[in-house]
């Protein structure tokens, strides 16, 4: 979903010798820590733009305005953008956006262009904000497209982020945070 990815390098490990064995590749990336990611999720920025209004969200803020312009019972912000939080070629991310969209015309599903930044505005991806999507198909959708998670919540309540990653015993407890497994 939305998030600076982790880079990092994997070393090779050494015969007794000094011989390199089992190697891995060195610039192959390594899946972000799951508690990072949703600590950058839950202080990233969002946004929907519906009819030339701009809608900004915020993890843990209720969206009153947009409810009222846009009304469901239930919404969710879900990209196929850069999946497992790793980045990807522009044109492989415009085909995953292009196959979601597509899927979200032949279901039926609501839908209006959304956007996510990094809080310093280093990173973004554009996504679709869903309505009237129950929770569980909008976290099966996510998942096929690779994500670790998405914004959802119930009319009148406060935006709530969705990790669909194992919580890892090491999470810290966080406001307006389900981890789905």
């Amino acid at each position: 979903m939305y998030g600076k990815p982790v880079n990092r390098l994997r070393a090779s490990r050494l015969r007794d010798d000094g011989g390199a064995r089992d190697t891995v590749a060195m610039n192959e990336p390594v899946q972000p820590d799951p508690s990072a990611l949703a600590e950058a999720y839950r202080n990233a920025r969002y946004g929907v733009s519906l009819d030339g209004d701009r809608f900004d969200l915020r993890v843990g803020a209720r969206t009153r305005d947009l409810e009222a312009y846009w009304p469901a019972a239930r919404y969710v912000l879900l990209t196929a953008w850069n999946p497992r939080s790793l980045p990807q070629p522009a044109e492989a991310n415009r085909l995953a956006d292009d196959l979601l969209r597509e899927r979200l015309r032949q279901a039926g599903v609501l839908h209006a262009r959304a956007w996510a930044s990094a809080e310093d505005g280093a990173w973004h991806e554009d996504g679709w904000l869903l309505g009237e999507i129950a929770f569980d198909e909008a976290h099966a959708l996510a998942r096929e497209f690779g994500q670790a998670g998405v914004l959802a919540w119930t009319r009148g309540e406060p935006v709530r982020l969705h990790m669909l990653l194992p919580r890892p015993p090491h999470a810290p407890p966080a406001d307006w945070t389900e981890w789905v497994e």
